[in-house]
């Protein structure tokens, strides 16, 4: 029976159970579909530490070859090492993994050439309509010369890539706790940081698509808690946690405190801003805290506002040409890592702030964190956009109070915001909201909340 690619290919990427929703069969048809869209001669494929990762990044190489595409396989890897590789190489790309989704799990995120995103609108959905019409008639034709499988060994080169992009040669000497959660973290962090005046405290980096210790997504406050601990045991400066294919970063400060996301975008544009002379656009999407704008504006910037989603971001960054950007989700975005994604380039922006001046961390960051916010609050309801509908009217005609609706709804008051998002795939509705202070914030959290949940 034909799968249902509907459950599996999702806006920016195909994700779904192994094998019960894809296998390697229906690998190798997306391997042909993704020869003939991007129309390429070559590809480079990677893959996470998954158990059936190495069979699927397989199978989809053979679909490839056999319509004549040459395929360079760089094995293990975290995604964005797949998008160096894509970017430095100049070739489409395809990486297998599931990010922090549950072992049974596995996906392909795509890029085209120099890492431009493949999403439902550049690709993805055309894709899917090969292989679901290859799925009914069969696979198709083979090439008359097949392509090649050279195999390429990419992990040095992204790691001299990314310190050649952050000067870490004079900071002071830094001990960091590094949860890898047996994720690719545990692959790259070592070639990454060789060299570098850093003392190393690794945790779970051994591969492991089972997740035997947490599940590898450090959003979920219970994931970073051994991380927290870890580092108040050792008297580090700071600790890391990455998720599962090693693209997000999460920062915990010398008490074992969370720093912001939007802190950490805050600080990171501000650098990169004085990188390029004070001068330059900043991506931020629209959960993300008010003091990333005001901080990229205090360092001469433009900052420019998106909707959630990587490739929002992406095409923003490459209509702009924006230097940087950021999300609430920790996705870090550079213009000099061809407008991708890479959590690992974020981390050592921070190791070069913490250890280019005196103080620690918690002190560094608090002049990036100036509002209280409330994290992301899911809903469930029985119709979205009747709850929406009724946020609106409740809120519409208030002195005082815009609201937009650039993605769900944004409700903004003088000195306080809230944002409510559909979820695309659940019968959810997600709130985020922040305040000058906490008094504030828990205020119109709580009003949002009652109109949602009513």
């Amino acid at each position: 029976m034909a799968a249902d690619l509907s459950q599996i290919v999702k806006a920016y990427d195909v994700r779904g159970v192994v094998p019960d929703q894809w296998d390697e069969p229906l690998a190798e048809l997306f391997g042909a579909a993704f020869a003939q869209v991007t129309g390429a001669d070559a590809i480079v494929i990677g893959h996470d530490m998954r158990p059936s990762s190495p069979g699927l990044s397989g199978a989809f190489a053979r679909g490839a070859t056999r319509r004549g595409v040459d395929v360079t396989e760089i094995g293990l890897c975290s995604t964005d090492q797949l998008y160096y590789a894509s970017g430095a190489l100049g070739l489409p790309g395809a990486m297998f993994t599931a990010s922090h989704n549950p072992a049974q799990y596995n996906g392909i995120k795509m890029c085209r050439a120099g890492a431009a995103p493949v999403g439902q609108d550049t690709g993805l959905a055309e894709i899917r309509a090969l292989v679901e019409e290859w799925q009914d008639s069969g696979a198709p034709e083979p090439a008359g010369t097949p392509g090649t499988i050279t195999r390429r060994d990419t992990l040095e080169d992204y790691a001299a890539y990314l310190r050649s992009l952050v000067d870490l040669t004079s900071i002071s000497r830094l001990k960091v706790v590094v949860d890898a959660g047996n994720g690719m973290g545990g692959h790259t962090v070592p070639t990454v940081f060789a060299g570098l005046p850093v003392d190393l405290v690794p945790m779970y980096f051994e591969l492991d698509g089972t997740f035997p210790n947490h599940e590898a997504n450090p959003l979920d406050p219970k994931n970073i808690v051994d991380l927290q601990q870890r580092v108040r045991e050792e008297h580090a400066e700071l600790g890391i946690a990455f998720d599962g294919d090693a693209d997000r970063c999460f920062v915990v400060d010398e008490n074992g405190d969370p720093v912001s996301p939007s802190a950490i975008t805050a600080l990171v544009a501000a650098r990169e801003l004085a990188r390029y002379g004070g001068k330059g656009t900043v991506i931020h999407n629209l959960i993300t805290s008010r003091s990333v704008p005001e901080v990229v504006r205090e360092n001469g910037g433009t900052p420019v506002r998106t909707r959630v989603g990587h490739s929002f971001i992406k095409a923003e960054m490459a209509r702009s040409g924006a230097i940087f950007g950021g999300e609430h989700s920790a996705h870090y975005y550079f213009k000099d890592f061809w407008n991708a994604d890479t959590g690992m380039l974020a981390a050592l922006h921070v190791l070069a702030a913490l250890g280019g001046q005196d103080g620690p961390l918690s002190r560094l960051v608090a002049a990036y964190d100036r509002y209280a916010g409330s994290g992301e609050i899911n809903s469930t309801v029985d119709d979205q956009g009747a709850r929406l509908a009724a946020i609106k009217a409740a809120y519409q005609g208030r002195e005082g109070v815009d609201i937009d609706e650039l993605d769900g709804l944004t409700v903004s008051g003088a000195d306080w915001w809230f944002n409510v998002r559909p979820s695309n795939t659940e019968p959810l509705l997600r709130l985020n909201a922040e305040a000058g202070d906490e008094a504030t914030m828990e205020k119109i959290r709580d009003e949002a909340l009652e109109i949602i949940r009513g």
